[in-house]
């Protein structure tokens, strides 16, 4: 899949582009409940936890966040780590390849300690059986030996909180998921929020930005932080080489035109996928690996890609007899819708 600057996911092109993009996070993000914006329930929730484990002198228990990839789960694990005053240490399901590898992890952290647990629900099952009395009882069961020799020692750990974050809860083991404490959702970001987010964002890269831009950005961002924050990227990349001060809405405008962005953070693959499936099937329904092929593109990608967004906005349907665009997407496409008789 070719990379989009509308994709929710971390950046993975070329490393260079990669490096920069980690840069940019990793300047923008809160590092305090107050200098995050957006998910009040969430912050008030996670507020009362960490004050209660403070009062008690334990660790958190243990925390799992979910949902669309973009909306802050890693920022929001360091801001937990900085809310309780702790070190966090970060690493991820595909990481770890076996119990040795968590067994590293797990024994060189500190009372007190976060372990960050990214996309979690890819754990291997050996590393996932070994992690069950790690979380329980802070203990760790190791094999010394082999064959009819071998026996098992339980090792004492320190006392840990994992924050796991995973963009599909369903995907992990009901053993698994029951041993978090607190397991919250992300939501998407109020229109209001978005602007909030851009307009810190541009201050801390030092970019002038007048509201009408931020309101332009954030219509485009699919009420995404990360996406967000990568549109603003190239809209200052614009204004540097036409030399603009203060960039207005018109500039915005015609950065993300030159991108292919619409007026609803829509690119030209999901025009593509939308007018496939008008100008093919009448608008669907059609099924799933029929709309992967010829679209070219793999039935994983559509489902967790294309579709959370244009579901939301309402330009798609998932019927059980397959995807059907709805008569919004016809008017945003320009297309006559058909006539219902």
């Amino acid at each position: 899949m070719i990379e989009r600057i509308v994709n929710p996911a971390a950046g993975t092109g070329d490393s260079q582009e990669a490096a920069e993009e980690q840069t940019l996070v990793e300047t923008l993000r809160p590092r305090t409940f107050a200098a995050y914006i957006g998910q009040p329930l969430l912050k008030q929730n996670l507020q009362l936890a960490i004050d209660a484990a403070k009062v008690r002198d334990e660790p958190v228990d243990h925390v799992l966040l979910y949902g669309p990839p973009g909306l802050g789960k890693t920022t929001m694990a360091g801001v937990i780590a900085h809310e309780l005053g702790s070190n966090i240490r970060i690493t991820s399901g595909p990481a770890i390849e076996r119990a040795g590898d968590l067994a590293s992890l797990l024994t060189n952290l500190e009372d007190g300690d976060v372990l960050f647990i990214d996309e979690i629900h890819r754990l291997p099952k050996v590393v996932e059986e070994v992690l069950y009395p790690a979380m329980e009882d802070f203990g760790l069961d190791v094999m010394l030996g082999k064959g009819p020799s071998a026996k098992s020692i339980r090792l004492d750990l320190p006392r840990f909180t994992i924050i796991g974050a995973t963009t599909r809860a369903g995907a992990l083991s009901a053993p698994l998921r029951d041993r978090f404490g607190h397991v919250h959702r992300l939501q998407f970001y109020s229109p209001e929020e978005m602007v909030q987010i851009i307009e810190r964002a541009a201050k801390i890269l030092g970019i002038n930005l007048d509201r009408t831009a931020a309101d332009e950005i954030a219509a485009r961002s699919r009420l995404t932080p990360r996406i967000a924050n990568r549109l603003l990227k190239r809209v200052r990349d614009y204004a540097q080489v036409k030399q603009v001060d203060t960039i207005t809405r018109r500039h915005a405008r015609d950065a993300l035109h030159l991108l292919e962005i619409d007026d609803l953070g829509l690119d030209q693959s999901d025009r593509r996928l939308l007018s496939a499936i008008i100008e093919h099937y009448a608008g669907g329904p059609v099924g799933l690996t029929t709309l992967a092929a010829i679209t070219a593109e793999e039935t994983a990608t559509i489902e967790d890609v294309y579709e959370p967004y244009l579901m939301q906005i309402g330009l798609l349907d998932r019927t059980a007899r397959g995807r059907r665009a709805t008569p919004k997407a016809y008017a945003h496409l320009g297309f006559t819708l058909p006539d219902a008789s």
